[in-house]
């Protein structure tokens, strides 16, 4: 799978650790990660904080797997919607849940700071835009964001929308100005010399053959050597196979691809005026300016790996239906990963016995989800902090194997093309809106403009009149007599 950074050619970079230190002795720790992604060095990270020695192994390298794809988006909030998580566990529990996913954002922004990680390329702002004229709906949302659950949001019109993104394909939009994007990479790798210098150690290209859970001390068997721990963190997504098949089995893995343009120059700023991210509300678009004059873009999901390139031709097609001013564009790099999406849309983070836990599932649901697991079960482990129970109504479910696949990939078929034909009618409703104003307002130009023309005649018709008797009309018998 091709890793290419989401640091544009030329731009400052974190480069991944030189020496790959793969474990070939026996070791004895407080703690151990499996899996070097976001969460899993978010746990290292904390735990060593603490005090705790931690050791994480690592199958390949670190940032291997999603989390050194994705395009370092955070915002609060999780994919399930706010409504749908209301009556899911309720009100209470979901401003508890939202507000984690708060702590989770800046969490994520304390680390992100240029003295901790030189070159993050840190900006606000994100931007969700929709694909139909839902200005009803905008304002239950706000208000539901606002008022019932604390979050700074603000409401923007389609005028506002479209002097921003020069597209008719987006209507109203909703603005997080206390969310913000960062170098993806640049920050895992951040995570991980952080998480080196508290103390956690990192053990790369050493797969965990078994785990066996039971007792107080835990058995972890890889290749080279054995290692017993108090406690065992499963952070290794959809990859952790073998491993711990039964939670493997939970989780739908699901691919999306994303790729970098050449450099665009003045034409990028003619269309995009917007710094920050934006993503639409169905969840098909996904973009943002990087490294000034480049374009960096998501393509849609699919539940089968493929070579990133193959998915270039349909960036550049979506590129140009979006903002057809752009007209072709050249894809400079391309790269892509898998995430593990949950049944319930929410993340697995928890502890499934005494001193096993798991913190995976998070999807596309951004940086602050990985960054509150990791922060919950390190408080938990080490302070008893209980908080992760929030997470318990979200039990783990069978993802469906294959057939789950092929479900997953019909359903994203079906909600791409559901949202096509609904932008498709919006956009042709606002066209016959504004043809009717036109000609509303052509009628009344008109109407206005024969009033001025026919008044004139109407008064020399009267002095003519006033000059000249009328004839009287003939009698009823006369008429009747013809």
């Amino acid at each position: 799978m091709n890793e290419t950074s989401t640091t544009p050619t030329g731009a400052p970079d974190i480069a991944a650790p030189q020496e790959r230190r793969r474990l070939t002795f026996d070791l004895d720790v407080d703690i151990c990660v499996v899996g070097a992604g976001l969460a899993g060095l978010t746990v290292a990270l904390e735990c060593a904080r603490l005090g705790a020695s931690v050791a994480v192994l690592e199958g390949r390298h670190v940032g291997w797997g999603a989390s050194g794809h994705q395009l370092g988006t955070v915002m609060p909030g999780f994919s399930l919607p706010v409504g749908d998580l209301i009556e899911r566990v309720g009100f209470e529990s979901t401003r508890a849940l939202w507000a984690l996913s708060k702590e989770g954002a800046e969490y994520v922004r304390a680390n992100a700071t240029e003295e901790l990680m030189p070159g993050i390329g840190f900006s606000e702002g994100v931007l969700e835009v929709s694909n139909v004229d839902a200005g009803d709906r905008l304002i239950s949302r706000l208000q539901m964001l606002s008022e019932d659950i604390d979050t700074e949001v603000e409401g923007w019109q389609v005028d506002r929308v479209r002097e921003q993104l020069k597209t008719d394909r987006y209507f109203h939009g909703v603005y997080y100005p206390k969310a913000f994007q960062i170098d993806g990479r640049k920050y895992l790798f951040g995570l991980a010399t952080m998480a080196r210098r508290a103390g956690a150690r990192i053990f790369e290209d050493t797969p965990v053959v078994s785990v066996d859970s039971s007792g107080v001390r835990k058995r972890i068997v890889t290749p080279s050597a054995r290692l017993r721990a108090g406690h065992i963190v499963l952070a290794g997504n959809v990859h952790l196979g073998a491993t711990a098949r039964r939670l493997s089995a939970t989780l739908l893995p699901v691919w999306r691809y994303a790729g970098v343009t050449a450099p665009l120059g003045e034409r990028l700023a003619d269309v995009i005026a917007f710094k920050g991210s934006v993503v639409d509300s169905d969840g098909i678009d996904h973009f943002r300016i990087v490294g000034g004059d480049r374009l960096m873009w998501v393509s849609p999901e699919t539940t089968w790996a493929a070579r990133p390139q193959r998915f270039a031709g349909a960036i550049q097609r979506r590129i140009r239906t979006i903002f057809p001013k752009l007209d072709a564009v050249e894809i400079a790099q391309m790269w892509g990963g898998a995430v593990g999406q949950t049944v319930h849309g929410m993340p697995q983070i928890g502890e499934l016995r005494k001193g096993l836990w798991v913190a995976s599932g998070f999807g596309w649901q951004g940086l602050n989800t990985s960054a509150i697991a990791g922060l919950l079960i390190a408080r938990s482990i080490l302070w008893g902090d209980e908080r992760w129970r929030l997470f318990s109504p979200f039990e783990l479910v069978w993802a469906g194997g294959p057939t789950g696949r092929v479900a997953g990939y019909a359903v994203g078929l079906w909600r791409r093309g559901r949202s096509a034909a609904a932008g498709a009618l919006a956009r042709h409703r606002e066209r016959v809106r504004i043809q009717d104003r036109l000609r509303e307002a052509r009628i009344a130009e008109a109407n206005r403009q024969a009033g001025e023309r026919s008044s004139p005649r109407r008064s020399r018709s009267a002095v003519v009149r006033s000059g000249q008797p009328r004839p009287a009309e003939p009698q009823r018998s006369e008429v009747e007599g013809r």
